[in-house]
């Protein structure tokens, strides 16, 4: 009996170490995707924003796509900030390019995904954001407000998105 123990013990040692050592990985430090030389300049200074969902009505539609196109402003000025000044002369334009958008099924397994680009300073960036969906039971209820929120969920995450791959 108490070989089986101590054997139960070996292995649940085992498969913790296992389980850090795999773990371990993820605590390295990243390699950018965007090289922060290709980048604007640190001081960048946002001016007008301009968001353009043509291509995305072609994709999912109105009004999914107008909510995208009226969501993104805002979720830019929570992203940035103070960087944003639309009466600053030396400001530069930024303009988004939505070009697609999923609404996944829920879960980690199938979560929602936009895609675009933003041009800003003459550098254009592609940027994918990723955001998950959990179902409450007022989905059912108010569907057109649920799927409203998820898109705006969608366009923190590009704004962040951006705001990382800007190094801003």
């Amino acid at each position: 009996m108490p070989t089986n123990v101590l054997t139960r013990r070996a292995a649940l040692l085992s498969l913790g170490a296992f389980a850090a050592a795999g773990l371990s990985g993820c605590n390295t430090t990243p390699i950018a995707g965007v090289q922060p030389g290709a980048a604007p300049p640190p001081g960048l200074r946002i001016g007008a924003v301009n968001v353009d969902s043509s291509a995305l009505v072609g994709y999912v539609g109105n009004p999914t796509a107008q909510w995208a196109e009226q969501a993104m402003p805002g979720a830019l000025a929570q992203a940035f900030g103070a960087r944003i000044a639309p009466g600053d002369p030396g400001a530069m334009p930024l303009n988004i390019t939505l070009d697609t958008l999923y609404l996944g099924g829920g879960g980690a397994a199938d979560p929602d995904r936009m895609r675009g680009t933003a041009t800003v300073g003459g550098h254009t960036i592609s940027v994918r954001a990723v955001s998950t969906y959990w179902s409450s039971p007022t989905d059912q209820a108010l569907p057109e407000q649920a799927l409203q929120g998820r898109v705006q969920a969608l366009a923190v995450a590009f704004a962040y998105r951006l705001k990382r791959k800007l190094g801003a």
